[in-house]
């Protein structure tokens, strides 16, 4: 596993990170040095072009070691993802060298994002607010999506992040995942070159599923929400499997009530079992998913709407089964394992906001994949 060498580094800052609400700077430096930032980008855009299945494990490594840095991490991929079919062959020069310089990317676009455009000659002004943007502070370049002065049509760019137009306000004060800098950002007069500005059509799943819309690489066929439940999934994985595997060690020598040994009691085996169970279904349920994408993208196959649905069914799944997981656990630790284990309470804190995040909640996930079996059009547009 590529990144492998950095995990003890990100582990250990993992504590002082959630503490001080920001992934420590020789870590971020550390990660954009390596060849991981390089993993969603084509060869022909000087990446790596790895599969789902080697990004998915990668980020359950890291997941495993601090979820925050994982967090952000897995922003990153899945949004330059987005970026580059949205960008599109046009663009690739640009690509090619946010690519090889490894610089990182982020995508603020979550509930309240306002942001208009203006025409300045070759330049489109930009002024605004983008809401939850995972990983800000650490980008250096930021997806804007934004309607033009007089359009109706919402139109996509990439800016660089390092201007003086754009401000992050560091506001992210979650009890989940609090060093993952899901920050607002804000657009004050930030300029991109209008020739990087693109349509960002509604339905862009669809949009890029079409043989006549041209893509860097047929990769980009792949809907990012999708790929980014399946990572998602993978991210519970790691954090479950650490927090199973920390347990199983923390209780060797433990004693309950009256001296009795932990280990020894059939309910701790009860729970355990049950939660392994659950974390190495979960771990099937994706990897069987990045499998099958990872086929389809070498045929330079083009996915389905029933390959998106099931997609996002399995990243959901994982986590439900890994949110369960670790209940199991939680009931094993009782009251006592809490107060003397704050690793666990940390790992339970950053779980929460997992199976929340709207691209994999399973509210949405499940009434549309419900709609999808029923035989009914879809409704959702991302």
């Amino acid at each position: 596993m590529r990144i492998a060498p950095l995990l003890p580094a990100i582990a250990a800052q993992a504590a002082a990170a959630d503490d001080t609400r920001s992934v420590a700077p020789e870590v971020i430096a550390a990660i954009k040095a390596s060849e991981v930032m390089r993993f969603s980008a084509a060869t022909s855009l000087g990446g790596l072009a790895a599969g789902t299945l080697e990004i998915g494990e990668t980020l359950s490594a890291v997941a495993a070691a601090c979820p925050s840095t994982a967090w952000c991490l897995w922003n990153h991929l899945g949004t330059f993802h987005l970026f580059c079919g949205l960008l599109g062959p046009g663009n690739a020069g640009f690509l090619r060298e946010v690519t090889e310089n490894q610089r990182w990317v982020c995508f603020p676009a979550g509930a309240g994002t306002a942001t208009k455009g203006t025409i300045e000659g070759r330049t489109m002004r930009l002024n605004g607010v983008a809401a939850f943007g995972t990983g800000a502070r650490y980008a250096d370049y930021v997806g804007v999506s934004f309607v033009p002065e007089g359009e109706r049509a919402v139109r996509f760019a990439l800016v660089d992040a390092h201007q003086t137009g754009v401000r992050i306000d560091p506001d992210w004060e979650a009890m989940s995942l609090r060093a993952s800098a899901t920050d607002h950002v804000y657009y004050e007069g930030a300029a991109t070159p209008l020739v990087q500005v693109v349509p960002f059509p509604p339905w862009f799943r669809q949009t890029l599923r079409d043989p006549a819309f041209a893509v860097v690489d047929p990769r980009y066929r792949e809907d990012w929400v999708a790929l980014s439940d399946l990572w998602l999934g993978w991210m519970t994985v790691g954090v479950a499997e650490a927090a199973l595997k920390e347990t199983c060690e923390g209780i060797q020598d433990r004693r309950a009530i009256l001296g009795v040994k932990m280990i020894e009691r059939p309910t701790i085996h009860v729970n355990l079992g049950q939660a392994g169970a659950m974390i190495a279904a979960a771990r099937a349920v994706v990897r069987d998913a990045c499998a099958r994408t990872d086929a389809r993208m070498a045929a330079a196959g083009i996915p389905t709407e029933a390959d998106y649905l099931e997609q996002m069914a399995a990243g959901m799944s994982a986590a439900r089964l890994c949110d369960e997981a670790m209940r199991l656990i939680l009931r094993v630790l009782g009251g006592n394992g809490l107060r003397e284990g704050p690793a666990f309470e940390r790992r339970y804190r950053d779980f929460q906001a997992m199976p929340l995040h709207i691209n994999a909640h399973p509210d949405r996930v499940g009434e549309a994949y419900g709609r999808h079996l029923l035989g009914l059009p879809a409704e959702n547009p991302f």
